[in-house]
């Protein structure tokens, strides 16, 4: 039997066909493979830089700034930049009666004596807040006024340090008073020489 003869122009048409076909097949592996461009891409992930967690105090400035009242400010910071969130000193100020290099802590107060206020230096009388009084202050027998003459003991922290005196008994070291609230490091720093137990 014999096969029938293809002519010319068929056996072209069969090969553009077989092209077609093979195209075709070609292309719908592309088309497939192109469907998520994404994941033909390798992603590269940026990593999340972690902000490291400031840590704050809250400090009560007080006296002759221009914005007395309560501030946040960064750990580690120091007297002179609460002074100076505070609005910076007014005119009538003793700074010479504040460490203003000072570190601050926590739950302190910073007190920025006026000039010529009652119990400044060289007023003859016992030295404002800020500034050495003329006897050591015996923590154990001393009033809420005497205590307040003490740098950074405002009337607030003098009630604290009486109340405490009844509830734990009396103070034996100047270390004792880390234990009152509002008073740190900073504060038994600038209180060295001034105050004695009894």
């Amino acid at each position: 039997m014999e096969l029938p003869a293809f002519s010319v122009s068929q056996r072209r048409a069969a090969a553009v066909l077989a092209v077609l076909a093979i195209l075709l097949v070609l292309g719908m592996r592309h088309l497939h493979g192109s469907r998520h461009p994404a994941l033909a891409v390798p992603l590269v992930t940026v990593p999340r830089s972690r902000t490291p967690v400031v840590r704050q105090v809250v400090v009560d400035v007080v006296g002759a700034v221009r914005r007395p009242g309560l501030y946040r400010l960064r750990e580690g910071t120091r007297i002179a930049d609460a002074v100076a969130r505070a609005g910076g000193t007014t005119r009538r100020a003793e700074l010479a009666q504040v460490n203003l290099a000072a570190p601050l802590a926590d739950g302190e107060q910073v007190v920025v004596p006026e000039r010529g206020a009652a119990g400044a230096a060289g007023a003859g009388t016992p030295a404002a807040s800020g500034s050495a009084p003329g006897a050591p202050v015996d923590l154990n027998s001393a009033s809420p006024e005497q205590l307040d003459t003490l740098p950074g003991i405002g009337p607030a922290t003098a009630a604290k340090i009486i109340a405490f005196r009844p509830q734990h008994g009396a103070f034996h070291s100047l270390a004792e008073l880390d234990a009152v609230p509002g008073i740190g490091p900073a504060r038994l720093e600038q209180l060295k020489g001034l105050v004695v137990p009894s």
